[in-house]
């Protein structure tokens, strides 16, 4: 079949690209921002990309379009496909009708850690032969792509809470039904879409409601609004993982989590040592280890993958070093991701040396000032903070006028890469935190630091 999908580059339908091509379907694409790491892996897949949403981008022969939540009325491509009454589908509904119906489906849901955490699930099952296909929206180092069909009945997804479509509302993961389910944590999130954090919980509530009786829920203990949507009806037995509670617990080896002991009811499983730092990472193994068993899976099998497991791209992901200054990527964009994956490098890297937080508020949620009182509490690790201009006032310069620490805000990238490029010294750690491509603010910041 021909497919062309709208906003290819998002980092669920490029996944979507890949299995349709994957497939045997003849696909193409149009999108508007077109940067890696999801253009470059469409690219080495051989999907045509096309810049922009001209209706002439859609080819005549095309049988199906696949609609990304992107994509919005008005858009020309969109007005296009409505007014020649072409065939459009949403992309989670593409995909539970074309690759996941039949399957054991493993769907990694919550506000933060879905990404690592199905990334890690992903990997496990391939330690153990099982070879699963999956959608992660991330690129893992250890598969260099974000999705494939795989070769089992198993099929790992990150369920995203954010809608389907424009005409279609619910939450991607309604779509799913996954056997195995694992629910991170749930803190309000998508301002653009949810009213309250209550309206988010009646999402979850549904996908818990489509789990089967002979499934698995795996769920964060200390997390209260999960007991909430749990406490909302639910007819799957659970586990728990992570807390003084958890039937799964870890005990740390390093207090940078770079080392923990695994237990499971009390009894000793084994340990993880591994690349990963964070309390939040130790959690993310936890429930990746549950999830594995019940794919039948030994937790010693689960232990031992992790100890090979390669993070995600721009997860904590290391860009560079010059001038003995090491530059990182990290998605982070809400508070308690920034919080958490602060605390893990600064265990790392000790007291002693200097981290310096860059940050775009690009999510909708972040650039509305939603979370503005939790902020200088999630920055608290850095040593000083740096920030993009954002086009809304919600007032920003009030917010770091209050820190406690050196903090700098700049207008656009260029004129933040030359000044910080100047403050930087021997030994610092520059975290750029951002779900966008941050006009190439990592490369341009190494060009600076290596021009001295």
């Amino acid at each position: 079949m021909r497919l062309h999908i709208l906003g290819i580059c998002g980092t669920f339908m490029s996944g979507i690209a890949i299995l349709a091509k994957q497939g045997g379907h003849e696909v193409t694409g149009s999108d508007m921002n077109v940067y890696p790491p999801m253009s470059t892996q469409l690219m080495e897949q051989g999907i045509i990309l096309k810049e922009g949403y001209d209706p002439s981008h859609i080819d005549p022969g095309v049988e199906c379009v696949i609609v990304g939540n992107v994509i919005k009325r008005g858009n020309p491509a969109m007005e296009h496909v409505l007014a020649n009454r072409l065939p459009y589908v949403s992309g989670p509904q593409w995909l539970a009708e074309n690759v996941i119906q039949s399957r054991w489906v493993l769907g990694v849901a919550g506000t933060h850690g879905k990404t690592t955490t199905s990334s890690l699930l992903a990997w496990i099952l391939d330690c153990a032969g099982l070879q699963p296909g999956f959608l992660i929206g991330g690129v893992p180092e250890n598969f260099g792509v974000s999705a494939r069909l795989g070769g089992s009945p198993y099929f790992v997804i990150e369920a995203d809470e954010y809608d389907s479509a424009f005409f279609d509302k619910r939450s991607k993961f309604i779509h799913y039904r996954p056997k195995t389910l694992i629910l991170n944590n749930l803190e309000f999130d998508h301002a653009d879409i949810f009213p309250d954090l209550a309206a988010i919980k009646q999402q979850f509530h549904y996908l818990v409601r489509t789990v089967p009786g002979n499934g698995l829920i795996i769920r964060h203990a200390p997390d209260d609004n999960l007991t909430d949507v749990l406490g909302m009806g639910c007819w799957t037995p659970s586990q728990s993982f992570g807390g003084t509670t958890g039937e799964w617990q870890a005990k740390l080896i390093e207090n940078d989590g770079s080392a923990f002991s695994v237990y499971y009811q009390g009894q000793r499983r084994g340990d993880v040592r591994w690349n990963l730092l964070g309390n939040h990472n130790v959690d993310n193994a936890l429930a990746a280890i549950a999830a594995a068993r019940h794919a039948d899976v030994a937790p010693e099998a689960a232990i031992e993958a992790l100890s090979s497991f390669r993070n995600v791209k721009r997860r904590l992901e290391v860009k560079g070093k010059a001038r003995n200054i090491v530059v990182y990527d990290d998605f982070a964009h809400h508070p308690t991701a920034i919080a958490t994956t602060l605390s893990g490098l600064r265990a790392k890297i000790g007291a002693g040396a200097r981290m310096i937080a860059v940050l775009e508020f690009g999510s909708y949620t972040m650039r509305s000032g939603v979370h503005k009182s939790r902020m200088q509490d999630a920055l608290k690790e850095a040593d000083m903070v740096v920030c993009k201009r954002t086009e809304t006032d919600w007032g920003i310069d009030d917010m770091l006028a209050k820190f406690p620490q050196p903090s700098r805000m700049y207008d656009n990238v260029d004129s933040l890469v030359s000044s910080l490029a100047t403050e930087l010294k021997a030994g610092d750690h520059v975290i750029i935190m951002s779900n966008s491509g941050f006009d190439g603010i990592h490369k341009k910041l190494l060009d600076a630091l290596e021009r001295g």
